[in-house]
């Protein structure tokens, strides 16, 4: 407020500045909370320091900044575990590696080998044989979603005082209106609902004439953000508008599931520059796109810092499975891809950003799981886990920041019992502890166990990228024994996978089989429903979006119930008036 003189008595003077003090911090207030106004247009851009933030803060009436930290969760789509500069990849990403550098690497972090299930124990902190969701993704033209019976990060984190936004890739079911995200946590949601779409046009095609529109302004089609940018700068875009119209004295959770660099691989010309020497089209295109995303995530880095975030906020970087070769990434020199249980699926790129680590410039080699992320964020946020969710999940803050030991041994990797089964598995072959024709993984201590069929196990190698498709003549392969299903792995000692170690420890199998089936035992059924033609967008205005009119069939049921209720009531009356008192006489004594 602009100082002044006041020709009334003191008294009053004191009194009326108060008031007007007080009108204006609030009409400020309510602008910065509901996006109409900006730190930017209160002067407060680059340069401001954060106390200078916090006392307009305080002279607003909003108290001092939230010992509760800003988390912004940034998760990348389908990179590759060398597809980052600190692990020797030939694209050039000068944010992750800086970021990464003067934060903790988590060099023993894992995830799930494709979207949904990532983005599904990453929200909940349950593994997928306790969602239902432990087969495949979820479908654009499924009638399915993350079960609503699930308590998700950003309601326990809502329930702390946390503003809660996501910007990107939901991929978790929208087949009815109460799966979509904004009822699931987040105040606000910007984005695609399916697992992948045009970078430009945000079209997707599911199969021949099922194709829609999938952009999406929390319940709405995003029609008006339809101008033709290029979606990861778009989100970016986005994210820093949410940055500048919220007051950093209140704690703000953002989720930012970036589409890159999924396929369709598409990047803006400027991209390519330091690529032209790749041959490899795919991966010349998969490097533009990365190179794309590391600025991106600068442009984020610097929207915390400009609007006083960063020194009270963790940044998290995660991939959310291994990559696709195919597709122009590369999980060297891990064992397989995208998809598959090998390390190259499930072993992936992350770190931990912040100012509040105890311990930055450091590696972490402790066991971390992408479940682990649900229990440490709202233990960081002050929150409670109730008593009865059942988490998969560890608090793990104190290994990553001080440089302790994880509370974690194990990982259920996943039991997959509808997968392609092994045509030679068995439970002979499984000791009579476990049917090793079931698709499964587990990991224990050092030690690693899959069954059934893990997937494409070829180690893919940088020259493979050489020609115009990744050249299976370069990539180096192992012909198992005929009829194998069960491999056993001292990931410590052997991370690349290349000597099984089945045969040689028996005991070690059929303690980690016995461990498989602990585990199965608390399986909930596999959620993974057919098709449904009321999903095609046609029948919804071109857009994909919730098409289950749950309202209908309640009326119908309401109807039904409704009309037996009234002949009841009159078989009643019709009952009472032949019996008279004494009707409601046993009742009364039904009664008590």
């Amino acid at each position: 407020m602009a100082r002044g003189g006041c020709n009334w008595p003191r008294r009053l003077c004191k009194g009326k500045m108060l008031a007007v003090g007080v009108l204006a911090g609030l009409s400020v207030l309510s602008l910065l909370t509901y996006g109409y106004l900006s730190w930017d247009s209160l002067g407060l851009g680059p340069g401001v320091t954060e106390a200078t933030r916090t006392r307009l803060g305080e002279e607003l009436g909003t108290g001092v900044p939230s010992s509760q930290p800003h988390i912004i969760f940034i998760l990348a789509d389908d990179q590759g575990f060398r597809d980052v500069g600190y692990h020797g990849s030939e694209i050039r990403t000068p944010t992750l590696d800086k970021l990464a550098a003067e934060g903790v690497k988590l060099e023993n972090y894992y995830v799930q080998p494709m979207c949904t299930p990532s983005r599904s124990q990453f929200i909940t902190g349950k593994y997928q044989i306790h969602t239902g969701l432990q087969h495949s993704i979820i479908r654009p033209t499924q009638p399915n979603c993350l079960p609503l019976d699930n308590v998700t990060l950003p309601q326990k984190l809502k329930e702390v005082g946390y503003s809660t936004h996501m910007v990107g890739k939901w991929h978790l079911g929208f087949y009815r209106r109460e799966c979509m995200p904004t009822q699931r946590g987040f105040d606000t949601f910007f984005g695609s609902l399916l697992g992948s779409g045009d970078y430009y046009t945000h079209f997707k095609c599911d199969s021949p004439g099922i194709c829609g529109y999938d952009l999406y302004e929390n319940d709405n089609a995003a029609w008006d953000h339809d101008n033709g940018i290029y979606s990861t700068q778009m989100y970016t875009q986005k994210v820093q508008q949410i940055l500048a119209s919220h007051n950093p004295s209140k704690p703000i959770f953002l989720y930012i599931a970036y589409q890159a660099v999924h396929s369709p691989l598409q990047a803006p010309g400027k991209y390519f520059e330091h690529y032209r020497s790749i041959n490899n089209i795919n991966r010349r295109r998969y490097a533009a796109m990365l190179a794309c995303l590391d600025e991106a995530i600068n442009n984020v880095t610097l929207a915390l810092k400009k609007y006083g975030y960063y020194d009270n906020s963790i940044i998290i970087y995660s991939s959310d499975n291994g990559g696709q070769p195919m597709a122009g990434g590369s999980n060297w020199p891990l064992r397989g891809s995208k998809g598959t249980y090998w390390e190259g699926g499930i072993r992936a790129v992350g770190f931990v950003h912040s100012p509040l680590l105890k311990n930055k410039g450091s590696v972490c080699k402790e066991l971390v799981h992408i479940t682990d992320w649900f229990p440490t964020l709202i233990t960081l946020a002050e929150g409670q886990i109730d008593e009865d969710i059942q988490l998969d999940g560890y608090d793990i803050w104190e290994t990553i920041s001080e440089g302790r030991r994880s509370p974690r041994v194990d990982i259920l990797h996943n039991i997959d019992p509808i997968y392609t089964k092994a045509k030679n598995g068995s439970w002979a072959a499984g000791y009579g502890i476990w049917n090793t024709a079931i698709q499964s993984a587990i990991r224990v201590n050092h030690w690693k166990l899959l069954t059934g069929n893990p997937g494409y196990s070829d180690w893919v190698p940088p020259q493979a990228f050489s020609n115009a498709g990744p050249n299976r003549w370069h990539n180096e392969r192992v012909s198992w024994t005929a009829g194998k299903t069960v491999w056993l792995f001292n990931i410590t000692a052997d991370p690349y996978e290349r000597v099984d170690l089945s045969a040689k420890y028996p005991d070690v199998v059929k303690q980690l089989l016995r461990r498989l089936s602990q585990f199965n035992k608390t399986a909930v059924p596999v959620r993974y429903p057919p098709k449904d033609p009321r999903s095609n967008p046609k029948l919804n205005g071109g857009v994909w979006g919730p098409w289950f009119k749950e309202d209908e069939k309640k009326k119908k049921s309401d109807k039904s119930k409704g009309a037996n209720k009234q002949k009841k009531n009159k078989n009643k009356k019709k009952a009472n008036r032949k019996k008279g008192p004494s009707l409601h006489c046993r009742s009364r004594l039904a009664g008590g």
